[in-house]
């Protein structure tokens, strides 16, 4: 266990280290210049426009930008925004509990839409089976973008049942959770249920029904805990998704968060809040994906086993 921790952790330094890089490329090599968004915001002069340079070290070639800049990371210095005047930890963690709100609320509707649906369908006779595979294809074929427009168009323009755009607590979370749930709900949903029909093809299935354990008990005791493994494997890449929907989906439904700090940077060429954004979620994606991997061990005994 402890081995398959110290090598994960060290495949996560090197994510980390991949993603802080590409984002840096990509800002330097997009076009437009920071020094003129930077002073076109405090007034344009060429003593400002000095200053600026030396103030964030935009005057240094951008190999040592770069190498200076990952100093400062290893020190836990993020830096400081160009446009927001705030220290970049600052301005994330302002945001960083509405869009971990909306992840957490999203998992949630996506285990409730996606275990029942797997369950439901999993060996049934073609007239159950063929509408939940159908709804899975759908869900994954809608944009999140076009479902959330639709979810709001329905239940809070002309429904009111739930709050517009922006609004804070539970009932806020519901829609832009069912539009970023939906996608991952239907792969989790289709996955799941694949799994299942093998395991309930399987011998100590086929014992237990002999035993007179009822069909509702076999595929929650047996079916499930053996359908998870694959599951599992897909919860780390969806992990990715649902932080790349995350902007998507609070841009529609006007909600504060990493996703709409993150296109404002973007916009802005804010090179010090666009790599400490991408190392916040390159952070997150990889301590999912580590609980992902010891999670293995939980699901199959066997697994342990075999590295004792």
């Amino acid at each position: 266990m402890i081995g398959a921790v110290a090598r994960r952790l060290g495949g996560s330094v090197l994510v980390l280290w991949g993603a802080v890089t590409a984002a840096f490329l990509a800002l330097h090599l997009t076009s437009g210049d920071p020094v003129d968004l930077l002073t076109g915001l405090r007034g344009s002069s060429d003593g400002l426009r000095a200053e600026i340079v030396r103030e964030y070290g935009l005057d240094r070639p951008p190999a040592l930008q770069y190498l200076t800049y990952l100093f400062r990371i290893l020190q836990g210095d993020l830096g400081e925004s160009y446009v927001l005047h705030l220290p970049v930890r600052t301005a994330i963690g302002q945001q960083l509990g509405s869009t971990l709100q909306l992840l957490a609320a999203t998992v949630v509707v996506t285990v409730v839409i996606a275990v029942p649906a797997a369950l439901l369908g999993a060996g049934r006779r073609p007239w159950v089976r063929t509408p939940v595979s159908l709804l899975e294809g759908l869900g994954v074929a809608v944009p999140a973008f076009w479902l959330g427009t639709l979810l709001l168009g329905v239940f809070s323009f002309r429904l009111r049942w739930f709050p517009a755009l922006g609004a804070p607590g539970l009932d806020g979370l519901v829609l832009p959770a069912l539009a970023l749930a939906a996608a991952p709900a239907a792969v989790i949903a289709r996955v799941l249920r694949r799994g299942l029909e093998q395991t309930l093809d399987e011998p100590f299935v086929t014992t237990a029904r002999t035993r007179g354990v009822g069909e509702a008990a076999v595929r929650l005791r047996h079916g499930l805990r053996h359908g998870l493994l694959p599951v599992a494997t897909l919860v780390g890449w969806l992990t990715g998704s649902l932080i790349g929907g995350a902007v998507v989906v609070e841009s529609v439904f006007s909600r504060q968060g990493l996703g709409t700090l993150a296109v404002t940077a973007v916009r802005s060429k804010d090179l010090p809040l666009v790599i400490g954004i991408v190392l916040v979620a390159g952070l997150v994606y990889t301590v999912v994906n580590t609980a992902v991997d010891l999670s293995y061990r939980l699901i199959d005994p066997r697994l342990r086993t075999r590295e004792a």
